[in-house]
C-alpha cells in the first residue's frame, strides 16, 4: 500500500471512530432524542393547528332596524353559513361594547329604509363596522361579508325570476392551492423553520459540550485533523436530522393532509443541502461559544428568529424594506421555505428549485469554511 493510500485509510478509520463515538453519545443522551424527535413534532403540531389565516367562525352582530321579509332572508343567509355566527338586535348600541371588547368581529347594519329602497330600485346599502385595531382580521371580515352580500343578491334575483347582468364577469381560478387553505403552505414553511432550529441546536451543543466536559483535550491529543473532526461531528447529526425530516413530512402528509406534488428524491436532495447548512451553522456557534448555555441562546437568536421573520414563512419578503430584503438572502430558511412550498404544492419546478439549492449550497460552504478556520486543534 502506498503512502497516500495508507494516509487515506487512516483518515477513514479516524472518521469512523469519531462517528461511532458521537453516535454512542447521541444514544446515551436523552436530551438529544427530545431535541430531534419530540421538539420538532410538538412545534409542528403548534404551527399546524395554532397558526391559520383561514376564517372558521366569524362572530357578527346583525342590526335590523325595520324587520321585513328581505331582511329576514339576508339574516337566514348569514345564520345558515358555516362562516358566520350572527346575533340580531334592533339597535347598534347593543353590540358596540361587544365589538370594543373583542367579543364579536363586526357589526352589520340594515337601515330602516333598506327594504323600501330596494323595492324602488334604489341603492340599498348595508353598513359594516369592524375593529381596525387588527387590520388583517378587519379586512378578512369585510371581504367575507362582501362575498356573503353578493351571494344573497344573486339568490334573491333567482328567487324573483330576474336575471342579474354585470358588465364584467370574473371567474377566479386558483392554481396549486385551490382550497385556499392556509395550512397547505404554512405547514411546509414550518417544517423549514423547525429543521433549521433543530439542526443548528443539535450541533451547537456538541463542541461546546466537549470543551465543558474536558473531552476536547483528549481529542486534541489524537492525530485527528480539522476535516476528521468536522465529519465525525456532522455525519451522525445529519442522519438524525434526515430522520426528523421524514417524521415531519409524514406528519404533514397524513395528519394535516397537505398535498405533495413533487418527488421525494428532490425533497431528500434539498433537505440534505439545507441540513448541512443548519448543522454547519450550529458547529460554528459552538466553536465560538465553548459554553452550552451561550451556544443555545446564540442559536435561538441567529437561527430561529431570522428564519421565522425573514424567510417568507409568515411575512412576505417582497413587502419588507430594502435592507431586510438584502439581509434575507443570507438566511438559509428563505431558500428552503420556497423550495418546500414549491415541492408540496406545485411539484418539481426546477426554475425555482435550482436557485434555492444554489443559495443554500453557497451558505453551507461559507459556514463550513468559517468553522474549519475557527476550530483550534491545540490548546491555548
Amino acid at each position: 500500500m502506498s503512502v497516500p493510500e495508507a494516509a487515506s485509510a487512516d483518515r477513514l478509520r479516524r472518521i469512523i471512530a469519531l462517528i461511532r463515538k458521537e453516535t454512542r453519545q447521541i444514544l446515551r443522551d436523552p436530551s438529544t432524542v427530545i431535541i430531534a424527535i419530540v421538539l420538532p413534532l410538538t412545534l409542528l403540531f403548534l404551527f399546524g393547528y395554532g397558526v391559520s389565516f383561514d376564517a372558521r367562525r366569524i362572530e357578527i352582530g346583525l342590526v335590523i332596524e325595520d324587520p321585513t321579509p328581505e331582511t329576514g332572508s339576508f339574516t337566514a343567509s348569514l345564520t345558515n353559513s358555516s362562516l358566520f355566527a350572527a346575533r340580531t338586535a334592533r339597535d347598534r348600541r347593543n353590540f358596540e361594547s361587544d365589538l370594543v371588547a373583542g367579543r364579536i368581529d363586526g357589526i352589520v347594519v340594515l337601515g330602516s329604509a333598506f327594504s323600501a329602497q330596494g323595492a324602488r330600485g334604489d341603492r340599498a346599502p348595508i353598513q359594516v363596522i369592524v375593529d381596525g385595531s387588527d387590520p388583517n382580521k378587519a379586512t378578512l371580515v369585510r371581504n367575507y361579508l362582501q362575498g356573503a352580500w353578493g351571494n344573497w343578491l344573486i339568490q334573491e334575483a333567482i328567487t324573483r325570476g330576474e336575471r342579474m347582468t354585470f358588465p364584467i364577469s370574473v371567474e377566479p381560478r386558483v392554481w396549486f392551492n385551490p382550497e385556499i387553505a392556509s395550512h397547505h403552505y404554512l405547514v411546509p414553511g414550518s417544517i423549514a423553520i423547525i429543521l433549521m432550529l433543530i439542526g443548528a441546536l443539535l450541533t451547537a451543543l456538541v463542541i461546546a459540550r466537549e470543551w465543558e466536559r474536558g473531552t476536547m483535550e483528549a481529542l486534541l491529543a489524537t492525530p485527528v485533523g480539522i476535516i476528521d473532526l468536522l465529519a465525525g461531528k456532522l455525519i451522525p447529526y445529519f442522519v438524525l436530522g434526515m430522520i426528523t425530516m421524514a417524521l415531519a413530512t409524514g406528519t404533514a402528509l397524513f395528519l394535516f393532509g397537505v398535498p405533495f406534488r413533487g418527488s421525494f428524491s428532490v425533497l431528500a436532495l434539498m433537505t440534505a443541502v439545507f441540513l448541512t447548512t443548519a448543522l454547519a451553522q450550529g458547529l460554528l456557534i459552538s466553536t465560538l461559544a465553548r459554553n452550552q448555555l451561550v451556544a443555545a441562546q446564540s442559536t435561538l437568536i441567529s437561527a430561529f428568529l431570522p428564519s421565522f421573520f425573514l424567510s417568507g414563512f409568515v411575512f412576505e419578503i417582497a413587502g419588507m424594506p430594502l435592507p431586510l430584503r438584502i439581509i434575507s438572502y443570507a438566511v438559509p430558511a428563505r431558500y428552503f421555505v420556497s423550495g418546500l412550498q414549491t415541492l408540496f404544492l406545485a411539484g418539481d419546478v426546477w426554475s425555482v428549485i435550482w436557485p434555492n439549492l444554489a443559495g443554500m449550497a453557497v451558505i453551507a460552504v461559507v459556514y463550513i469554511t468559517l468553522t474549519a478556520v475557527k476550530t483550534k486543534t491545540r490548546l491555548d
